[in-house]
């Protein structure tokens, strides 16, 4: 069998969405980044909390998973928000840069064809805040044919909380030939 991967979201999962009034979460610090092909002196202000990367390494320890971004954050996610949270230098799907106006063109979010084709027949965590019925539905299927498929969707205004680490590494653990190659 395949490695089961851990596709990781950034932005409304590692980085939260403001709520009311701009508030973003107590657990979380603000931090300045230059992404790739933008100027030093128009950073961007993201907010990450610290906790974030020791559990993702603990989950990552397991072996049940093989991360990987899964971002629009591209290549940045490894080189800038990684860093941080004091993550390994990680792939990414390499995601195309797409002229889009919502993140569900097609009624499911916009990732989902490329993952799709980028995963073939290995199984995978995906861990994103945008998810519609319709990609649940697509991991059902998955699932039923023999592909497992997890979905775990926190709230954009809250990010990755610790019960969703617990859900996917009881889900892996589950799984046949439960250890990452």
């Amino acid at each position: 069998m395949r490695p089961t991967y851990l596709l990781l979201d950034i932005d409304g999962v590692l980085i939260p969405f403001p709520g009311t009034g701009g508030s973003i979460p107590a657990t979380h610090v603000r931090h300045e980044v230059v992404p790739a092909g933008r100027s030093a002196d128009n950073p961007v202000t993201v907010w990450l909390n610290p906790d974030h990367g020791p559990m993702l390494m603990d989950v990552i320890r397991t072996g049940l998973v093989t991360p990987v971004w899964c971002t629009s954050w591209r290549q940045d996610a490894t080189t800038l928000i990684g860093p941080i949270l004091g993550l390994p230098s990680l792939p990414h799907v390499d995601l195309p840069r797409s002229r889009i106006t919502t993140s569900h063109p097609n009624g499911y979010l916009w990732k989902r064809d490329h993952v799709d084709a980028w995963l073939a027949d290995a199984p995978a965590v995906w861990i994103d805040d945008d998810f519609t019925g319709l990609d649940h539905a697509w991991a059902a299927e998955r699932t039923a044919e023999g592909t497992p498929t997890l979905l775990v969707q926190p709230d954009p205004r809250l990010g990755l909380r610790p019960g969703h680490l617990t859900e996917l590494t009881a889900w892996a653990s589950q799984l046949p030939a439960a250890r990452a190659d």
